[in-house]
């Protein structure tokens, strides 16, 4: 076995630094071994007792009857590293560090937390600065978190990775208090050697693990973490991610905490969406969304039918939903007329939806039959059932109504708590139907379950193989000028605005002439990326003007700089057509391709999005830059707004793509690019780069 997989599943832990005080930290582990029903052999360690808990106690590692499997270290940052090394001695699979004092310390602890990783040799280590891990599905607690002090833990099929110790005891305490089972709980934290990426790529592979949940703070080897997703996507198991540090001040304190953060936080979105991986954005949806997808249940459309006792609670999660782009059609003639010989009188509010049906709450039967009736409509797709006060009194009925319910339908079934009825919730969880406190819980599920499975029906169309010849590196070096820049996007497949380069007057007229009748004037340097700040762009001139307007562009410039242009750019004027920015964005995370509104007012509106360049062999698709370009706010303006003529959406996907295999192929020497604006014409009259930025690294160094 790996020392992973030791980690993992062991038969053997031994406890370092173990204490015969169970109100202590150092003696939490070797009490929850024993209490949660671990089965293996434990060994304590500690020179100063004879047995702790009743099981006989060793002096060092050297005095162990065998190697462990495990060992929790439990020392401080002092002894720890002796400790390390005496395990990784006798053959210790993994070692579990809990003491702080390492790299979030500062550069002090940077330097301890290098020499520990020496110490370990090729044993394994999970922390430092961690909390341990839980596994729950073979009833293995290597931990000492306060959060298992309870009596039964419940498993489940939610593996959970988190970077922040205190945050693993968290969920875990909230779930206990939900019925939310996990398979498995792994606390990171500084990542000396074992990582995100690893936890994720072993429970790709973990056959009691359905849902992989992660709290994220930084991701330091981006390419594994990748590569860990597209495994664990590829065996069927959605990832859900809530990342830390979206604001400044989180950052701020993210950083602080486990190590710098990686990158900005759009980078994240694009990594995830690359990945397929499920964005929470709120931390209570880092339970609630695993907890919708661990049924495994498909949604395969975006109708849902509430079924409700209580008006007010039914209307909230409707208003959610429909928020959220779900429809909620009302009963067709059939469903109605099955649900109002149900229940008598006018009372209940059957022809609409939410599905008003007042005496469920209190009768189960009634409850089971309107539920039997919903999922077997063809109208609908998923159901959610409101729980009403009853449930505060009796929890057993609501509950016992939607476990009978669960083998009528494969369609998605849950429930919204309105009243504050705890047992009832756990109850309902426990027979593995997601039940949320709150109407947003309800639609943040849904949609990600809608997600999953929009992501598997266009699974294997998300990406093509790489092209397999690519132009040579270029020659040019440096800040290109606008001209260069533009003739580079051109050699893979940009095209650009018809322009002619011009030194003086003379020259000017008669390129106006040529291009007009309206043309725009540019400075031209490769010094200067944003001309507009220093008067070097004038747009709509006739060919008798463009003299005067040059001399006054002369002027401006000469005012701003201090220096006079040396050649200016001449372009045709194009109007009615939408502007779009496109640019390469480089990160630790990766290399992304930004799109956006563009023009000069680019970084006023700031509607953009990124699209991370996959690192597996394949290039962007179509369909990825399209699916890009529609989250976009200002998507409309290019698909048609309010009767304006839609523009060449065909032509705009075509020049990214291009612009994209530049990225690709000139890779390192390709420091940044941009095209701004790109113009889109009216549908089938194609795209144009009218200008352009590009900074390329010395190819021969």
């Amino acid at each position: 076995m790996t020392g992973l997989a030791k980690l993992l599943r062991p038969q053997s832990v031994a406890v370092v630094g173990a204490s015969a005080d169970p109100a202590k930290t150092s003696g939490r582990p070797v009490g929850y071994l024993r209490k949660h029903g671990f089965q293996g052999r434990v060994y304590p360690v500690n020179p100063k007792a004879s047995d702790i808990d009743g099981l006989r106690c060793y002096p060092d590692a050297q005095s162990l009857p065998e190697a462990p499997d495990v060992a929790i270290v439990l020392l401080g940052a002092e002894r720890t590293q002796q400790a390390v090394r005496d395990l990784a001695a006798i053959g210790t699979g993994a070692a579990i560090v809990l003491a702080s004092g390492y790299s979030e310390t500062g550069e002090g602890g940077a330097r301890r937390q290098r020499e520990l990783l020496e110490a370990a040799g090729s044993m394994r280590i999970l922390g430092p600065n961690t909390i341990g891990l839980v596994n729950l599905t073979d009833r293995i607690i290597l931990s000492a978190s306060g959060a298992l002090e309870v009596d039964q833990l419940h498993s489940g099929a939610i593996g959970l990775v988190s970077q922040s110790g205190g945050i693993l005891g968290a969920l875990l305490s909230r779930a206990v208090a939900r019925g939310i089972g996990f398979s498995k709980l792994i606390s990171t934290s500084n990542e000396v050697d074992l990582d995100l990426a690893d936890f994720v790529d072993a429970l790709a592979d973990d056959p009691a693990t359905r849902v992989i949940a992660l709290y994220v703070e930084t991701i330091r080897n981006p390419r594994a973490f990748r590569a860990a997703a597209r495994k664990a996507a590829l065996a069927g198991k959605p990832i859900v991610a809530f990342k830390i540090g979206r604001s400044e001040s989180g950052a701020q304190a993210a950083a602080s905490h486990t190590g710098a953060l990686a990158g900005a936080d759009g980078m994240y979105d694009a990594l995830f969406e690359e990945a397929g991986i499920i964005r929470a954005q709120a931390f209570s949806d880092l339970l609630d969304i695993p907890a919708a997808l661990a049924g495994e249940r498909k949604l395969r459309g975006r109708r849902v039918a509430i079924l409700t006792s209580t008006g007010g609670a039914g209307t909230l999660v409707a208003d959610c939903l429909g928020v959220a782009g779900f429809a909620l059609p009302a009963p067709d003639a059939r469903t109605g007329e099955a649900l109002r010989a149900l229940q008598k009188g006018d009372h209940a509010a059957l022809d609409r939806n939410p599905i008003d049906v007042t005496l469920a709450g209190l009768q189960p039967d009634l409850l089971r039959s309107a539920i039997r009736i919903v999922l077997e409509s063809d109208e609908y797709d998923a159901l959610v059932v409101i729980v009403g006060s009853s449930a505060v009194a009796q929890p057993e009925l609501m509950a016992g109504a939607l476990r009978d319910s669960l083998a009528l339908s494969d369609k998605p079934l849950m429930a919204y708590i309105s009243p504050h009825a705890p047992a009832a919730a756990e109850m309902i969880s426990r027979f593995d139907i997601p039940a949320f406190y709150a109407p947003e819980s309800v639609s943040a599920a849904l949609s990600a379950m809608w997600k999953v499975q929009a992501r598997d029906m266009h699974a294997g169309t998300a990406s093509r193989p790489r092209a397999a010849q690519t132009p040579a590196a270029c020659n040019e070096y440096g800040s290109l000028d606008e001209a260069q820049a533009k003739a580079l996007f051109a050699r893979f497949g940009v095209q650009g605005v018809r322009e002619i380069i011009v030194r003086n007057e003379a020259e000017a007229i008669e390129a106006a002439r040529k291009l007009g009748p309206r043309v725009v004037l540019k400075l031209l340097s490769g010094k200067i990326t944003h001309k507009s700040d220093v008067g070097g762009v004038a747009v709509n001139i006739a060919a008798q003007d463009i003299a005067q307007r040059l001399r006054q562009m002369a002027q401006d410039v000469r005012r701003h700089t201090g220096s006079e242009p040396d050649a200016y750019l001449v372009q045709e004027m194009i109007s009615g057509a939408a502007e779009v920015i496109v640019g390469l964005h480089k990160d630790p995370l990766g290399t992304a391709i930004l799109l956006g509104m563009g023009g000069v007012v680019a970084e006023l509106v700031r509607d953009a999005t990124l699209l991370l360049l996959p690192e597996d062999g394949s290039a962007l698709s179509a369909e990825q830059v399209e699916a890009a370009l529609r989250r976009l706010k200002t998507w409309p303006l290019l698909n048609g707004y309010r009767g304006r003529e839609r523009t060449d959406v065909p032509a705009l996907v075509e020049a990214v793509l291009a612009f994209s295999r530049m990225a690709e192929a000139l890779q390192d020497q390709l420091l940044e690019a941009e095209i701004n604006p790109l113009f889109v014409k009216p549908l089938g009259q194609g795209a144009y780069a009218a200008d352009g930025i590009a900074v390329l690294r010395d190819a021969s160094t």
